[in-house]
């Protein structure tokens, strides 16, 4: 949970002055009562911010939605949807999850003021609203929010550019197994190894990484999970633990993994197997599902053919490599195609 600022900690005076504007930045006002917040925003606009109002909580998050605004001040009690409900819908979303948000009530109880902060808020000021104070509170938030999204950003793009070089990543998070984050690349394998879509893990991914934390905290580096896809294979390597404290322990329960995910193919073995002894493309396949161990009624099922189909290009393979049975075709292919022979942990 954000650590607070006492609301008499320090004086007006005492504390910095808003920060020097580059640019433009916008400020978004929920209040169901405008005359209550009308000299905060005439003293925010004086000060060069771009001030966007909402009077309720639907509007509230519809403009943030929209326009992103550096800083949400938010009125806690509304009628229809209240400022604790709006804070936590801004939260869950990815788009505005990094807004600062302070709180403007008029509730000095205990338990309102940690129900704000729970509900996502960084600070609290106290009603009547006075607009220094309140823009001295906004100074060092988005202080802090400008260094946290400029990271967010450089992390997202360094990860991103993986996609580029064939290495997918997911985060998923240790308390609950979510699927927190994913770069294009492993959306689309995710999709076709496992038919999941986020926030959801792989039942098979989490069953893995949950099995191997232990090794991973004491920076012993897991066997990898690998799924196979037809000749195609998706392998899983549990990279480092990531957050708020830039992979370091932030002191909180679990934490999120940052997973790096690679897919190679088998199309290459397949075509060595076909150039070493004369096969079909198709007999190439029921070769290779042979080396794998699969039953004929498993290749059928894989390639889409008949038990009995099977069995008569394994009779065409066998006279091919002037073999009889099917644990000397397999071993004759191992010896003749290096490729197959195993180089994956799981």
């Amino acid at each position: 949970m954000p650590h607070p600022v006492e609301p008499h900690a320090a004086s007006a005076a005492q504390t910095p002055p808003p920060l020097q504007l580059t640019d433009s930045l916008v400020v978004l006002i929920v209040d169901d009562v405008p005359d209550n917040v009308a000299p905060l925003h005439d003293a925010l606009d004086e000060a060069g911010y771009t001030v966007l109002v909402a009077l309720d909580g639907e509007s509230a998050i519809r403009r943030a939605t929209q326009a992103l605004p550096d800083v949400v001040l938010l009125d806690a009690v509304m009628p229809g949807i209240d400022g604790f409900e709006v804070a936590r819908r801004l939260k869950v979303q990815p788009a505005t999850a990094h807004i600062p948000i302070i709180f403007m009530t008029g509730l000095t109880d205990t338990e309102h003021l940690v129900a704000a902060l729970d509900a996502g808020g960084a600070d609290y000021v106290t009603k009547p609203i006075k607009p220094r104070e309140v823009m001295a509170r906004m100074g060092v938030h988005l202080r802090t929010a400008r260094h946290v999204r400029q990271g967010a950003v450089e992390r997202s793009q360094a990860r991103n550019a993986l996609d580029a070089f064939g290495y997918a990543t997911i985060t998923v998070r240790e308390r609950d197994g979510r699927l927190m984050w994913q770069t294009p690349l492993a959306r689309d394998l995710l999709r076709n190894y496992c038919g999941t879509e986020a926030p959801t893990t792989p039942p098979a991914v989490l069953q893995w990484l949950r099995r191997h934390l232990g090794e991973a905290l004491d920076h012993r580096e897991p066997p990898r999970l690998t799924l196979e896809n037809g000749p195609r294979r998706l392998t899983f390597r549990l990279h480092q633990r990531v957050g708020d404290q830039d992979g370091e322990d932030s002191g909180e329960e679990g934490g999120d993994w940052l997973i790096v995910m690679q897919e190679t193919s088998d199309a290459s073995v397949l075509s060595s197997l076909a150039g070493a002894f004369g096969l079909t493309a198709r007999e190439a396949e029921v070769l290779y599902w042979v080396v794998k161990g699969k039953i004929n009624r498993d290749i059928g099922d894989i390639l889409g053919s008949s038990p009995a189909t099977v069995k008569k290009h394994l009779e065409r393979i066998y006279a091919k490599l002037g073999v009889e049975t099917r644990t000397a075709a397999a071993a004759m292919a191992i010896n003749r195609v290096p490729l197959l022979q195993p180089q994956h942990g799981g």
